[in-house]
């Protein structure tokens, strides 16, 4: 049996603000191909651990690498240049640009016409509201619309790895089953995702592995379908629902 190939890695991190010790010697690892899921109720640490991976946080302690390069501590700009993107909670897009200048902000680091063309093509396919919105002001999309589009201006800088902070918020039901069906196949099409997501339910139904994270620690590891059967998952996040 082949070893898988991790692509990220975290080791013992922690973080801060101020003096308030936010991630408590946190270690995770996502392998190439996965979609991963972090769940913990607010204040748990979940984004601190994306913006730190991302470089937007700085940590004290502890290593991450990125196909066995450490980039802890590295400009943001940088990580994103090694294939490292994050689509942020609450979708931070542009809201004065259109959707297209939206999406080619997403390949800002990129240098290939022809490519990236190629590229928002591939997102309109993705996101076919998009497409017959594309010269829309993106801050007079939907909340799902929006959604959609931050995740596809991520996608235009070509990450090896896609970190998704809590995509389902805020959105009507419709739009939630629509952005996790995306995700998974945008996961089929070879990109592996970190995801932080509240709706625990969803996201292990499209995870292979997931962790649980409490007051800045990680208290559980293990596949998705045990996660989903673990007592204090299932009373904590998951309202009490079984499999």
């Amino acid at each position: 049996m082949s070893v898988p190939e991790t692509l990220l890695r975290v080791d013992d991190i922690h973080t801060y603000y101020g003096n308030i010790h936010a991630l408590r010697g946190v270690s995770l690892n996502v392998n190439k191909g996965e979609i991963v899921t972090l769940i913990g109720s607010n204040g748990a640490g979940k984004s601190t651990m994306l913006n730190t991976i991302c470089g937007i946080l700085k940590c004290r302690d502890g290593k991450i690498f990125l196909q066995e390069n450490p980039i802890q501590n590295t400009p943001p700009h940088k990580i994103v240049r090694q294939g490292l993107c994050q689509v942020p909670e609450g979708r931070k897009i542009f809201t004065r640009l259109s959707v297209t200048e939206n999406l080619e902000m997403g390949a800002f680091l990129r240098n290939d016409p022809a490519e990236i063309k190629k590229d928002m093509e591939e997102a309109f396919r993705l996101f076919p509201r998009l497409k017959e919105r594309r010269n829309q002001v993106a801050g007079t999309l939907s909340g799902g619309e929006q959604q959609m589009l931050a995740i596809g201006r991520a996608l235009m800088a070509r990450p090896n790895i896609l970190l998704l902070d809590e995509p389902s918020m805020g959105l009507a039901p419709i739009f939630v089953e629509t952005i996790f069906d995306t995700i998974a196949d945008i996961n089929r099409k070879g990109t592996t995702i970190l995801l932080v997501e509240q709706n625990a339910l969803m996201a292990f139904q499209i995870a292979s592995r997931g962790y649980v994270i409490q007051t800045g620690a990680i208290v559980l590891e293990d596949t998705a379908r045990n996660l989903a059967n673990n007592d204090m998952v299932k009373e904590l996040y998951l309202g009490g629902e079984t499999e």
